[in-house]
């Protein structure tokens, strides 16, 4: 039964149902229980919490015990950046490897699984799709979470995603509005800019959104990105003119508008989280997302009392946080209704084999044809780059495990650094080397260390598990799009020829 603490007036309940916090640990902490009966209507949920589907299936409940209608919300949008199996590595190819597969269908039917499966733990809105076309190949924060640089595909994909995943009764929050592909920045970090004209980006950037608002996606998330043409003055997120004119006005959007992290740099050094979330709420922000960084009470007593404040000094329209908050409990009511009327799915293929089926269909092989199959246990070295924000460093990846499995007695190690090749060459002695790269184009250490490999063992067989931009190399080359956990059991299968 939903619960509201007496004495708590109107104006704070908007102002808590207007935050999306979270929160350490697998159980919900005191605090957490007793905002939401105060008016918190949403919780938002990363890798820290969550150890298994039973454990998550548990902490959904607890926190329904306490208010039945709250917006349970993570970050799970399959491939690289998965919450839900942040400890193994995803069941799902994220969204590059959709679009090289480039079927519609298969990508709704991953969607829908997925949905599925976060469904089944009381999950009900994901901060996913990315809708962002990744057309500068040096983009350090998007790069394989795009389905692509073709801004018509990812107009496709972004659209089934939402219609598959919404089908399963999980909400979509299709992101980063107005699109953060062109970027050279991470806005985990600083204040991306984007300086294309109004053209580029009404064909490029706007596409992918406007199929996702047909598609009936409910909520969408801004990005903190400049951009000029848009608003010389503020990012995306504080920005009445992309946020109220733009979506809203011009696109026709009408469902929940979900500010992307609070604490991320591009905003919180720049000016601050409460400013930053009152500036938001005023441009047209609905739900403001906060807790990947900052996750305690004092953080929602912060924006909470930043809010009122804001809207005793006249900085905000009240009516505009009531409006706000409205859209929030729109999305539950829907949440709770969609949850019970989601039909079972009939697909293709069974449940448990959707991931790798789409996982080998993305494979791009080069040398295939030359190539024999390994027979012995290689030696994996994993080329591995600094992992950014978005993805976290607690997410295993590469194909070792995968090839472990098939060729019992593989070694494998982590190597960076310009002495990479070398040091690699040392360690595998005379065992057939396996190099995992990710994104080789954005990393010249990495690509010298290939260099220095095939010179020496043009046997090498080089898996690129990143945006493949670099050409083709080593005995056999692998493109997986990807470095979900499926993904390396696919690379793997063909390497030892199972």
């Amino acid at each position: 039964m939903t619960t509201l603490a007496s004495g708590t007036d109107t104006l704070t309940r908007d102002a808590l149902t207007v935050l999306q916090p979270g929160f350490p640990g697998t159980t919900a902490p005191d605090w957490l229980l007793r905002r939401l009966g105060e008016g918190l209507a949403s919780v938002g949920l990363f890798g820290r919490n969550i150890a298994s589907p039973d454990q998550l299936a548990a902490l959904t409940a607890q926190l329904r015990s306490e208010r039945d209608d709250v917006l349970v919300a993570i970050d799970e949008e399959g491939g690289d950046v998965t919450r839900l199996e942040a400890r193994t590595g995803s069941s799902f190819p994220g969204n590059h490897a959709l679009g090289a597969v480039d079927d519609v269908e298969l990508t709704r039917a991953v969607a829908h699984e997925l949905g599925r499966r976060l469904a089944a733990c009381g999950v009900n809105l994901n901060w996913a799709p990315s809708a962002d076309v990744n057309s500068n190949p040096s983009n350090p924060v998007i790069g394989v979470r795009s389905f692509g640089a073709d801004p018509e595909s990812v107009a496709r994909h972004t659209a089934a995603y939402v219609t598959g995943l919404q089908s399963a009764g999980v909400a979509a929050c299709t992101k980063h509005f107005p699109g953060h592909g062109d970027t050279a920045v991470d806005s985990h970090h600083a204040l991306p800019r984007i300086d294309a004209g109004p053209t580029v980006l009404e064909h490029r950037e706007l596409l992918p959104f406007r199929a996702a608002i047909a598609a009936g996606s409910r909520a969408v998330m801004s990005a903190h990105i400049l951009v000029p043409t848009l608003d010389p003055d503020r990012p995306a997120t504080l920005s009445l003119r992309i946020l109220t004119d733009l979506l809203r006005g011009q696109l026709g959007y009408d469902g929940l508008i979900v500010t992307d992290g609070m604490e991320m740099q591009a905003i919180a050094a720049t000016y601050g989280i409460e400013r930053g979330s009152v500036l938001a709420i005023a441009a047209g922000a609905d739900a403001i997302c906060v807790g990947g960084g900052l996750a305690d009470d004092e953080t929602v007593r912060r924006l909470r009392d930043a809010l009122v404040g804001a809207v005793r000094s006249g900085d905000l329209p009240e009516e505009r946080l009531a409006e706000a908050a409205q859209r929030v409990r729109e999305l539950a009511r829907w949440a709770a209704s969609a949850s019970q009327e989601a039909p079972d799915p009939a697909p293709d293929v069974t449940r448990v084999d959707i991931g790798l089926v789409a996982a080998r269909r993305a494979l791009t092989v080069t040398g295939a044809e030359d190539f024999t199959p390994l027979t012995a246990p290689p030696y994996v070295a994993l080329l591995t780059p600094v992992a950014n924000i978005a993805v976290g460093d607690e997410t295993p990846w590469g194909v070792a495990a995968e090839l472990a499995r098939l060729l019992p007695g593989t070694e494998t190690a982590g190597f960076a650094g310009d002495d990479a090749g070398s040091v690699i060459l040392q360690a595998a002695g005379t065992r057939r080397i396996v190099a995992v790269v990710r994104d080789e184009h954005r990393h010249p250490w990495m690509a010298a260390a290939l260099d220095t490999l095939l010179a020496a063992r043009p046997d090498t067989v080089v898996v690129e598990m990143g945006v493949p931009q670099a050409p083709p190399r080593g005995a056999l080359h692998i493109a997986t799009h990807g470095a979900a956990r499926v993904c390396g059991h696919a690379a793997a299968e063909v390497i030892a020829g199972a």
